[in-house]
């Protein structure tokens, strides 16, 4: 599809599957057990250095609590910067062409990422990093395209969307690595590949279990809390059902259109469409305590997503961004007293990391100050830090990144945050 005109859908996607750098691989040679300087003023405009810090784990200090702590306020004159929130951000990926979209083990032990490193495969394949060690391991297939992965709380089970089964992905592949290897070049684009599934990996067996059938893009799956349902996108309802001439312009021009949430049972049974409304939903995830479902929706032309929450049953969708941009990516931090998200808000190309009140009664706060791409946080299970995926480092594609995050701060500056302007109605 000509999805850089006919949709900005694909600018996230171009951004986001994303994502952002290239070089060798830092995580062969991690040094995690260096011990931080906790009074050094980072410097975030200079190369990151090849070096990882200590993470989550058996030394890390105990859970913070996440209410509220006293403290001195911003002036509202005295704008928040980058290093008010994040500190020693370090790169934790640097091989392949691109890299990113990190999600924590429940322990905050570990990372799992997606990544275009297999030999002969130019697609992603998904991978775990040990942030201890340092060792990264691939536990999908390594045939097709994968996307899109989770760990599931209290098993051995991680979720991921995949192709291998489609008798031609050894031949997309070969067509991709002559493409490349001509020296033409194109606009990064994510296909919405009707052959994606999403597939359970069990650690112990290394088993795949297939959990979703239907044709079209499954993918964009994570657990709930409780590891007992998933949350997904999926555009099955383009090839279920016999499409207007209307319609088939739309899936040629812009497949996402179709995309609508679902949810079902981690074992794949009792599939469930939540949402109706026309344009792209996707990027679903749980809210800390499970009680709702966040995710980003499109308008039908593509141009502008916000941020919206819903209940399990697709009932109270409420809007929480209205800020006449692409804003995406929403995750909740995990006090849940906010979300942090990416936004283009300051430029069609240029996305930042942004967070705001989870009621949506505030205006944004800027979180990150870098050209480029700033996308996909994710904090830690005990909020202290932030994996994302950015374009800073330099190059077209992208890589994981760590930072510690400040919580407290970001509390301050959501509370110091002008009232949300309401939209102006036509």
């Amino acid at each position: 599809m000509n999805a850089w005109r006919v949709s900005a859908v694909a600018v996230i996607l171009a951004a986001s599957a994303l994502y952002l750098a290239s070089a060798p691989d830092l995580t062969a040679a991690l040094n995690l057990a260096a011990t931080p300087d906790l009074t050094a003023t980072p410097d975030l405009t200079a190369t990151p250095a090849l070096k990882v810090w200590p993470t989550t784990g058996a030394s890390s200090p105990a859970r913070p609590s996440f209410s509220p702590g006293a403290g001195a306020q911003a002036s509202a004159a005295q704008p928040y910067q980058e290093r008010d929130f994040l500190s020693r951000t370090r790169r934790l990926t640097v091989e392949g062409r691109r890299a990113g979209e990190g999600y924590w083990s429940p322990d905050g032990k570990r990372l799992v990422f997606q990544s275009e490193r297999e030999p002969g495969n130019p697609f992603y394949q998904i991978y775990v990093l040990d942030l201890t060690s340092g060792d990264v391991k691939r536990i999908s297939p390594g045939m097709g395209k994968t996307t899109c992965s989770f760990f599931r709380p209290g098993t051995d089970e991680i979720l991921f969307s995949s192709t291998h089964l489609d008798p031609k992905s050894k031949q997309y592949q070969d067509e991709e690595l002559a493409f490349r290897a001509s020296g033409k070049e194109r606009r990064y684009s994510w296909d919405y590949d009707p052959e994606m599934d999403i597939f359970a990996y069990s650690e112990k067996s290394r088993g795949l279990k297939r959990l979703t059938t239907a044709r079209g893009y499954d993918a964009e799956g994570s657990y709930s809390p409780d590891g007992q349902s998933i949350v997904f996108s999926s555009m099955r309802d383009a090839y279920n059902r016999t499409l207007t001439d209307r319609e088939k312009k739309a899936l040629d021009e812009n497949p996402s259109f179709f995309a609508e949430i679902y949810i079902m049972r981690a074992d794949g049974s009792q599939q469930k469409r939540l949402t109706t409304v026309p344009g792209y939903d996707g990027g679903p995830f749980f809210t800390p305590d499970g009680s709702r479902i966040i995710w980003r929706r499109f308008d039908e032309q593509g141009l502008i997503a916000d941020v919206w929450t819903m209940k399990l049953d697709g009932t109270d969708a409420k809007q929480i961004t209205n800020f006449g941009s692409m804003s995406w990516a929403p995750y909740v931090h995990p006090s849940g007293q906010y979300v942090i998200f990416a936004s283009n808000k300051l430029g069609f190309e240029n996305f930042e990391l942004f967070m705001v009140d989870m009621q949506g009664t505030k205006e944004p706060v800027r979180v990150t100050y870098s050209d480029g791409f700033d996308g996909l946080p994710v904090p830690s299970p005990d909020g202290t830090q932030l994996a994302f995926t950015s374009s800073r480092s330099g190059g077209e594609a992208g890589q994981l990144f760590l930072a510690q995050w400040n919580h407290q701060k970001a509390l301050e500056a959501i509370r110091n945050a002008p009232p949300r302007i309401p939209s102006k109605k036509p």
